[in-house]
């Protein structure tokens, strides 16, 4: 079920399009498939659900995990989707077939973050425990761990050319770390609390991070260095998310906003309200014309 809501000017461009209902509980990911007609979305009540964008209409329904699913991520081709969730499973699912293709368990337990490789060949999970790994798809077993985090892992992400991981730990770091060798490139320090997402920018030159601190920072790649510190929210902030011309960031927060910002200037520039609890994703489309968040208020709003 969707709710078409006039349009009203929430900020200095993004408008309010529609509000998706169908989650019975916090509606904790959301992410756009790649061709951006599409969004899956995962929740504490056990389901993930793939909506399309312009109908706003719930299209496909996908059960199994048995609780709180914590992250969901859409394959490089848009044929699965990899979920994770507090059941200590990961699972694939076959969008076409509409069903389960791949269980990895064992001893995990509580899967926080999950993330395909570039090429869609493996994924990478994370967890309490701190510990990164990596599984090949193929043959479903892990094949490298990386290690260096004292606290849990937040977010997980491959660089573009897949040679390069980054990370967000409630250690307070931002990890940067070589694919090959499983060894850590740079521990990024500066947040004074958790962090709770760490991205590459789309080329590459730049990492953004946001923490329970609510702050977001930039930092040189290349060096490792802070290069600029964007303020003004008023709680944690739970996600960010660049624009692919690398000049916009948007967040989202515990304040009930989400809030775009010029990287170039550090400043904020545009502010979206509408949820009535704790946003808890946000992502954009490939176009950069909509963007997608998720709340604890069970609902998923659409802004373009």
């Amino acid at each position: 079920m969707f709710v078409e809501v006039e349009c009203f000017e929430c900020a200095k461009h993004f408008k309010l399009l529609k509000i998706l209902e169908g989650h019975g509980s916090t509606v904790r990911s959301t992410k756009f498939f790649v061709n951006g007609r599409k969004i899956v979305s995962s929740s504490y009540d056990k389901t993930i659900r793939i909506w399309d964008v312009a109908s706003g209409k719930q299209t496909q329904l996908l059960k199994g995990h048995s609780s709180w699913i914590y992250s969901v991520e859409c394959s490089p081709n848009g044929q699965t989707v990899v979920s994770c969730s507090q059941d200590g499973t990961v699972r694939l699912w076959d969008i076409k077939l509409e069903k389960e293709i791949i269980k990895l368990e064992g001893d995990l337990t509580s899967i926080w973050c999950v993330a395909f490789s570039p090429d869609g060949k493996n994924i990478i999970t994370s967890a309490y425990d701190g510990i990164i790994r990596m599984w090949d798809i193929d043959s479903v077993k892990e094949i490298k761990q990386l290690i260096g985090h004292s606290s849990g892992v937040q977010s997980i992400q491959f660089s573009s050319d897949g040679q390069m991981i980054v990370s967000s730990s409630d250690d307070r770091t931002v990890g940067l770390w070589d694919v090959k060798t499983c060894k850590r490139l740079h521990e990024l320090n500066g947040h004074t609390r958790q962090v709770t997402q760490a991205i590459f920018s789309p080329d590459g030159q730049s990492i953004a991070s946001c923490s329970h601190d609510k702050t977001i920072r930039i930092w040189d790649i290349e060096s490792g260095k802070e290069l600029k510190i964007l303020e003004g929210h008023e709680n944690d902030v739970r996600d960010i998310k660049y624009f692919p011309d690398c000049q916009t960031i948007v967040s989202c927060s515990g304040d009930k906003t989400i809030r775009l910002w010029d990287v170039k200037s550090g400043k904020e520039i545009q502010q979206l309200k509408g949820h009535t609890d704790w946003i808890t994703a946000v992502d954009v489309s490939a176009d950069s014309n909509i963007i997608v968040s998720c709340s604890y208020d069970c609902k998923i709003r659409i802004w373009g």
